[in-house]
């Protein structure tokens, strides 16, 4: 698939939907170059049917985050959040339904900054790379 995807001259791979973590080969192939939205605030309620997770647990502010994708699910380094209200009169598929229109927002936004070349990533001295969206 890394071959495949470098032979078409692919530079970034943005999951968006996709359900499955990735091997390690895919991760090494593009290392900090793949892009997954999660409809959450992370690191709360990673994995599937994030939205009921919050829902059950009562939080007042849901929301999605857009992030790289590293070895685990959903750890990888955060590069954009935007809050969601959980609403007195929310159910799971309203509440569903909100966060997803802000996912396709966020998402178009952070590609955008990632064409013009403002993804600025860090190592922490802990290791761990760190992102940050800023100027170009």
């Amino acid at each position: 698939m890394v071959a495949k995807l470098r032979e078409h001259g692919v530079e970034w791979v943005v999951l968006a939907g996709f359900m499955r973590l990735l091997t390690k080969v895919m991760l090494a192939g593009f290392k900090n170059r793949i892009v997954n939205i999660h409809p959450s605030l992370l690191p709360a309620f990673p994995g599937v049917d994030a939205q009921k997770q919050a829902f059950d647990y009562g939080v007042k502010v849901a929301g999605c985050t857009v992030h790289l994708v590293d070895e685990g699910c959903d750890t990888g380094p955060i590069l954009v959040q935007r809050a969601v209200p959980v609403l007195d009169a929310d159910d799971v598929a309203s509440l569903r339904a909100r966060i997803l229109e802000q996912e396709h927002a966020v998402l178009v936004d952070v590609l955008q900054a990632i064409s013009e070349g403002k993804l600025v990533l860090v190592s922490g001295e802990d290791g761990r790379v760190r992102a940050r969206l800023g100027a170009g």
